[in-house]
Parts: structure tokens; C-alpha cells; sequence
């Protein structure tokens, strides 16, 4: 029945949204996350532990409150903005954004090198997508599936519509996918891989030191980076205004010495400690309402 909900939930707001003036819109989602902000419900309440350690406060400071209840607004904006994708427009989504250090894409891209875009789940990264393809150039993604297997259709449908290719992460009926190929094919062809990369605590993330404790993320951009010689970037993502921001950070060079696992730790702590700035600089555009450090996690 709850995915049911969310289904049809989902299916409605791409339908709606779109269509109501942005200012009731912005509106409507600013008082749905008031809504939950003032709930404080399961998901709030991890947000401000996390940002209880962004910020190096304790939980119960004021401070964190009154940060969390803009972290919930930025969140309900990127779903807002998210849905209205297909009508903001190319004109105001290139004139809108600010990307510091764009560049450093598009001079990689125009020397036939591949490039790996690493971001954590900040500002609104489907608009970042929607500016690079405006910009000139198609990306690769993964995406998580989702449940049940018609809402993450959907999602992959809208993304497409974007211009990304959507690759899936985990194989439909469990297992894995062949998604790592993939994108080594099309790093090795000079094209350009965007993956979110703060969060893996499966056993093959890697583990690093993020903010004041240890963590696991994503292996995968380090690790094609090492294996096709592609360019590996960090990029952090704020709203800005009524408009955005996207910074590419300097490459993450390869390690000239060490295993193949040891050069993906190095520049994966790398990766951390650039997210670490970002995030710090932009805490209420981070979106994590889930357990981070592996300090947090229930024992198995």
C-alpha cells in the first residue's frame, strides 16, 4: 500500500507541478517542509545529528534547528524544481547557474579525455545535469532501483528526457549490474560520468575520514579513473539566490605509486575532504537524512 502511495504520489506531481505558477509552487513545498520540519520526524532528526557534526555543535544547540529547518527547505526546493524541470527551460537554466570552474569540463572533454564528476547529494543535481547537457555535453549516470519497479521506470523515463543515460545499479530481481563497464566504455570515448559518491556502507565502499569521524564512500570514481586514465573532479552544488551554483574542483590526480586499492584510497579520502569543504561552506544545501558514519549505524 505505502508504495502504492508514493507511486501515485510521484505520478501526480509530475503531472501537477509542472502546471501551477512557480511562485505558488515554491509556496506549497516551503509549507510542506515547514510541515515536517515542525514534525520533527525520524528523518529531521538524523538531518540534525548530521549537520550537529558539519557544523561541530552539539544537536541540541538552537542553531541546529533553525539550520535543519533550512535544510528541509532546500530539500523540498530540489524536489520542487525537480519536477519542473521540463518547463524552467534551457535559456534560464544556462543564464541561472553559476559553475565556477566549468572549464576545467569542458577544456577535459574537448582534448578527447574522459571525465569522472564525483558530487555529494547537494543543491539540486538534476538541474546540474540539465545544465551540462544545455551546456553541450551528454552524460552516464547510475541510479539506485527503486520500489516498485514502475516508479524507477518513470524516473529513469524523466531523466532520459533530460538527456542523461541512465544506467541501473543493482540488476532488476536482485544482483549486480554490468553498470562499471559501462562507464569505463564511455570514459574511454571521451565522454563525461556523473556519480553521487559521499555514501557507500556496503562493504566495498572505502573508508575515509569525514568530518569528525569515519565513513564509507563510493569506490567507482576513483576507481575509473585508475582504470580508463580519466579525469576525476569533485563538484559541489548550492542554490544560490533564485538561481544555482555548481564548483568543479581541481582534478584528483592518480597516485604514481601503490596497488590499484591503495591509489583508490588516496583519492578517495581526496574526494572526502573536498565534499568536506563544500559541505561545510553550504550545510543547509546538503541533502542527507540518512545514518552516515559508521559510528551511527546499529550493530548487525
Amino acid at each position: 500500500m505505502t508504495d502504492r502511495l508514493v507511486t501515485w504520489a510521484f505520478h501526480l506531481g509530475w503531472v501537477l507541478v509542472p502546471k501551477l505558477p512557480e511562485p505558488v509552487a515554491a509556496w506549497a513545498f516551503r509549507l510542506l517542509a515547514d510541515f515536517m520540519w515542525w514534525r520533527h520526524g525520524k528523518l529531521v532528526r538524523r538531518l540534525e545529528s548530521n549537520l550537529a557534526r558539519v557544523t561541530g555543535k552539539d544537536v541540541a544547540d538552537p542553531s541546529i534547528r533553525d539550520l535543519s529547518r533550512a535544510g528541509m527547505r532546500s530539500y523540498f526546493r530540489y524536489w520542487m524544481e525537480a519536477l519542473r524541470l521540463p518547463v524552467i527551460g534551457k535559456e534560464r537554466i544556462l543564464a541561472g547557474t553559476n559553475a565556477i570552474h566549468g572549464d576545467r569540463i569542458f577544456s577535459t572533454l574537448e582534448s578527447g579525455r574522459g571525465i569522472v564528476l564525483a558530487l555529494p547529494h547537494m543543491g539540486n543535481w538534476d538541474l546540474s545535469g540539465a545544465w551540462l547537457v544545455h551546456s553541450g555535453h551528454t552524460f552516464t549516470t547510475v541510479m539506485e532501483r527503486l520500489k516498485p519497479e514502475s516508479l524507477y521506470e518513470r524516473f529513469v523515463a524523466f531523466r532520459e528526457s533530460l538527456g542523461m543515460e541512465v544506467l541501473p545499479l543493482t540488476a532488476k530481481g536482485g544482483g549486480t549490474a554490468h553498470a562499471f563497464g559501462t562507464l569505463a566504455q564511455r570514459l574511454r570515448a571521451g565522454r563525461a560520468v556523473c556519480l553521487p559518491a559521499e555514501r557507500d556502507l556496503t562493504e566495498k565502499g572505502i573508508e575515509v575520514d569525514f568530518f569528525d569521524g569515519r565513513t564509507r564512500m563510493v569506490a567507482g570514481p576513483a576507481l575509473l579513473a585508475v582504470q580508463t586514465g580519466a579525469a576525476l573532479h569533485p563538484a559541489t552544488i548550492w542554490f544560490e539566490g533564485d538561481g544555482w551554483a555548481i564548483h568543479i574542483h581541481e582534478e584528483i590526480p592518480v597516485p604514481a605509486e601503490g596497488s590499484r586499492q591503495e591509489k583508490v584510497a588516496v583519492m578517495t579520502q581526496s574526494m572526502a575532504r573536498v565534499f568536506q569543504e563544500g559541505i561545510a561552506e553550504h550545510p543547509q544545501d546538503w541533502h542527507m537524512l540518512q545514518r552516515l558514519w559508521l559510528d551511527d549505524l546499529e550493530p548487525r
